[in-house]
């Protein structure tokens, strides 16, 4: 997997967050921001929402990167915090398991 910036992942995820609100009603939609709440108490997905995301951020990374990415693993269920709960954990967890 080749490097990714900051901006760029954010960017993806703001793509993503758009595609899933044009499905979303206006009174559920996700605010673009890095302390928006994904999951978890007060968070803006459902559990299917949640897998949307996941499976839409995954192929839009691997198209990018040029290889398979999977957030969904052993590092994403290990860590004492769930890298899913906002938008700006999201991001780091991402910048995390990409190569330097």
């Amino acid at each position: 997997m080749s490097k990714i910036s900051d901006i760029d992942i954010i960017a993806i995820i703001f793509r993503v967050i758009d595609e899933l609100n044009e499905m979303l009603p206006a009174d559920n939609r996700l605010a673009k921001s890095e302390d928006t709440k994904l999951a978890g108490p007060g968070g803006g997905l459902d559990s299917l929402g949640m897998v949307n995301l996941i499976v839409a951020l995954e192929q839009k990374l691997s198209s990018l990167l040029g290889d398979d990415v999977n957030l969904i693993d052993d590092r994403a269920m290990n860590q004492e915090s769930s890298p899913f709960s906002t938008i700006g954990t999201l991001s780091e967890f991402i910048k995390s398991i990409s190569p330097e």
